[in-house]
């Protein structure tokens, strides 16, 4: 459906590009309206201020962690009541299946000359998305609490649970892991990072029809539920952003965390000196035997809404496209993203999700039922992890919530 692969392989070779020359020397001029919906964290809060210094322009942003559910509704009116939205290869699935966002085409041709063509989302042909920034989920350890428990890093999730074990029971800290579980989009995340990770599936070959139910699927949910059994009691409430207050406040020493995060745990801002310098990221963790990492990789990237005038198109166009320009790398946002901004500089706290692109990580699957999966998982699979019943019920009440969905969206037929 997309270019991604390719994507991804261009990453590295973008990496050491020089800056484009419509960055030198001057900043962006653009009439209309820019509203921008987008996550919060700080890689989109730097595109997005940058964006809304464009002269001319009548701009806002609302960076949320409730962008997911916002930015559908906010792109179904006439007109629109936002310009863009910041998405990921998810996220953009839903736009596109209801027909909100436009097609880029014209807009590139006659304003997007210097957008390097891996940045360019194509979806069946028509180029869809603008992608500015590689992610994936690696490993943020703490280096001195393994010290202490005279414990290598960890490179799978056995090994994550033998290190927790043994943090614990030295009495460092009581619950020692963090994940962003938080029941709905995250929790479901985490099954889709384990169960690639165990070699699993989604569906059967070539059709809608879903197939999690199975010893993969059943593999998945046996580690996350001890995975969790060395977390914070209320881990089903633990989103991204309240794992990484957990963190800060140096609770956790072990978790899967996204590379987008990991500046804010590794400055000085927010924990103690103990805590951040002690702030350490590794490549994805394995589980099995499977040899495939157990992560996805993502790119994060902007859309242009199909409801709103052709002004307003173009003048959002040109502000985000100045907005991952390289005028936006300097040395506050060079470590905040593994960029595919031509002129971007690895940092040190990228290398987990540089990592994840060496070791062959699967992308997040981009087929247009695959939100519908996501949906299911997020909703089903909490009453497993807090006890209340089997792996195999979990997973088979997701198949029968993702089947109805997908009967009814007219992918799987009965």
């Amino acid at each position: 459906m997309t270019k991604f692969t390719k994507l991804m392989g261009a990453t590295a070779a973008a990496l050491t590009m020089g800056a484009a020359a419509f960055a030198e020397g001057h900043g962006c001029t653009a009439e209309g309206r820019l509203s921008i919906i987008g996550n919060e964290f700080p890689a989109i809060q730097s595109v997005a201020a940058l964006a809304q210094t464009c002269e001319g322009l009548d701009a806002e942003a609302n960076l949320t962690a409730d962008h997911q559910t916002l930015n559908l509704p906010g792109m179904q009116g006439d007109p629109a009541e936002y310009t863009t939205a910041i998405v990921a290869n998810s996220s953009i699935v839903a736009l596109i299946n209801e027909d909100v966002v436009r097609s880029l085409d014209d807009l590139v041709a006659e304003y997007g000359a210097d957008i390097p063509t891996h940045m360019q989302i194509s979806v069946d042909g028509n180029v869809m998305a603008i992608a500015f920034m590689a992610n994936a989920q690696t490993l943020v350890y703490r280096e001195d609490v393994l010290e202490q428990v005279g414990l290598e890093i960890p490179t799978s999730y056995e090994e994550m649970l033998t290190a927790a074990a043994a943090i614990r029971e030295a009495g460092i800290m009581d619950s020692p892991l963090g994940g962003a579980y938080a029941s709905g989009w995250n929790l479901a995340q985490e099954f889709n990072n384990m169960y690639i990770g165990h070699g699993g599936e989604f569906f059967e070959p070539g059709t809608a029809n879903v197939s999690i139910n199975n010893e993969a699927g059943v593999a998945t949910l046996e580690m996350m539920k001890a995975l969790s059994e060395y977390m914070n009691p209320d881990f089903l409430t633990h989103d991204s952003n309240a794992t990484s207050a957990e963190w800060e406040a140096g609770n956790v020493a072990l978790m899967n965390m996204w590379g987008s995060r990991t500046g804010v745990l590794m400055d000085d801002e927010g924990s103690a000196e103990e805590v951040y310098s002690n702030t350490k990221v590794a490549g994805p963790l394995m589980v099995g035997d499977s040899g495939v990492p157990a992560t996805t990789l993502w790119w994060d990237g902007w859309t242009v809404a199909k409801n709103i005038s052709d002004e307003d198109a173009a003048a959002t166009f040109q502000a985000m496209a100045y907005g991952v320009s390289p005028a936006l790398l300097n040395d506050e946002t060079m470590g905040q993203a593994v960029w595919l901004i031509d002129g971007f500089e690895p940092q040190p706290i990228n290398e987990g999700v540089l990592a994840a692109v060496s070791a062959g990580s699967k992308p997040y699957p981009m087929v247009p039922f695959q939100g519908l999966l996501h949906s299911a998982l997020g909703a089903e699979l909490a009453d497993f992890m807090q006890g209340n019943e089997s792996a195999e019920q979990a997973l088979a009440d997701v198949e029968a919530a993702y089947t109805a969905a997908a009967v009814e969206a007219g992918f799987v037929t009965q």
